[in-house]
């Protein structure tokens, strides 16, 4: 399933994201990060991976 999805809470659950940008419109298009969430996460170019880096961590601590 192909899914356009800009919710963090569900993006951290995706199997396999494709991280398009830098930005919108002209800025946009190219692939900025692609792999699992903490992948993602680890590719400081991704708006995405930004975001969403803080969030998988506090999810990582609450397990411990």
């Amino acid at each position: 399933m192909v899914l356009i999805e800009h919710n963090l809470e569900v993006i951290k659950t995706a199997g396999f994201i494709l991280d398009l940008g830098p930005d919108g419109g002209v800025r946009g298009g190219e692939v900025v990060a692609q792999g699992t969430p903490e992948e993602v996460a680890e590719v400081a170019e991704s708006y995405t991976g930004q975001y969403l880096k803080p969030m998988l961590e506090r999810q990582r601590e609450a397990a411990e």
